[in-house]
């Protein structure tokens, strides 16, 4: 088996590559990447029997075959080469090795055998449907900031895809919260949809399904089972288990009785916020808001490390209200808001804020208040 790369092509595989191996396992075929060649076609299998990543790569091939090497050790000679550097690839089965050659450079990699390699067992999805790049890499990236990385609530450690209804219309939805912040994002249901059941994606699937859909416009074929999930463009497939666990009911804690509306330009709020808890020590970093008629007062007062405060002119024409936040979680929200402003709706200073972006209520978040 022979195989001509280019090196930016390989290097785009093995970045993904090495992002999912396991580096410190007891079972070192875990460290591998398994590269087959056939049909003219080279696929590269990375697996940490959670997830499995399969890339499809442009190159020339000189007879079939398979080999698994440390995808680590590959991804870090490539990444070294030259840009633009063609690499060959060559199994000398006899001596276990993986030849790879470049320029003047050349490589002796140790191998495994392909028959070790462990394959994620085939499943029956119930549910199959496309939907386009957009749509998908907005549900996820609008959602992910709010996943929790607490191994003791181990079902928010992830993103609950699923199919919901709002004001009579079903929609595709994707849900994350760690209990202090709540991410709630909406698309449009596609077709076939429907029967999806509600899944919790893993946190480290998700950050590989984001990575494949940046700078692509085409659609991503999805497939969904009770126990897995499958991601598919033209050049890479993702498959992966889901978290088996009941995700809560999130709308019990989404406001509906919060009717003080402030409207203010998400850039200039999440700025002054980032300013003013510059001067808190604690690891909260605890920022209260003071809000009269249109003026919203940012205020910080550590007694160890001193006072800040901050006044932004903002759209508000109710109640006055002192309630305190973590300046982090308001700096999220901030910065998920695009185009319009933010607009924040408020109940009482013990009571969760809601957040949206404009009138646009397709994606809204919601934020736990602390005391200050």
């Amino acid at each position: 088996m022979k195989i001509d790369v280019e090196r930016n092509d390989l290097l785009r595989v093995m970045s993904r590559a090495q992002s999912i191996v396991e580096r410190r396992t007891t079972i070192p075929i875990l460290s591998n990447i398994l590269i087959e060649a056939h049909d003219n076609k080279v696929s590269c299998r990375t697996t940490d029997l959670d997830i499995e990543i399969i890339d499809m790569l442009e190159a020339t091939i000189e007879g079939s075959g398979a080999v698994t090497v440390n995808a680590n050790t590959l991804y870090e000679i490539v990444r070294k080469l030259k840009e633009g550097a063609r690499l060959n690839l060559q199994h000398d089965q006899q001596k276990g090795r993986l030849e790879l050659r470049s320029g003047r450079s050349s490589f002796s990699l140790a191998t495994l055998s392909k028959d070790d390699f462990p394959m994620m067992a085939s499943s029956e999805y119930e549910c199959n449907f496309s939907i386009p790049s957009n749509d998908l890499r907005r549900l996820l990236e609008k959602s992910k900031f709010a996943m929790s990385s607490e191994e003791t609530r181990y079902y928010l450690n992830g993103v609950y895809l699923h199919c919901s209804e709002e004001d009579g219309k079903k929609v595709l939805r994707a849900v994350a919260t760690d209990g202090h912040r709540l991410a709630r994002i909406d698309c449009d249901l596609p077709d076939t949809a429907d029967q999806i059941p509600g899944v919790i994606i893993p946190r480290k699937t998700v950050g590989e399904v984001r990575s494949i859909l940046d700078g692509i416009e085409e659609r991503i074929a999805v497939s969904v089972s009770p126990n897995k999930i499958r991601f598919s463009n033209s050049g890479t497939t993702i498959t992966s288990k889901v978290i088996d666990g009941t995700f809560p009911d999130y709308s019990r804690v989404i406001p509906k009785e919060n009717k003080n509306r402030m409207e203010v330009d998400a850039d200039e709020f999440s700025k002054a916020v980032d300013r003013v808890s510059t001067v808190s020590l604690d690891k909260a970093r605890a920022v209260k808001l003071i809000l009269s008629e249109d003026k919203l007062l940012l205020s910080v007062n550590s007694p160890e490390s001193g006072a800040a405060n901050e006044e932004l002119i903002v759209a508000y024409s109710d109640e006055k209200i002192e309630i305190g936040f973590n300046a982090k979680y308001l700096q999220e929200l901030a910065s998920q808001v695009e185009k319009e402003n933010a607009v924040f709706f408020f109940k009482s200073s013990g009571d969760p804020a809601l957040m949206q972006e404009g009138k646009d209520d397709s994606a809204i978040y919601v934020v736990m208040p602390m005391r200050v």
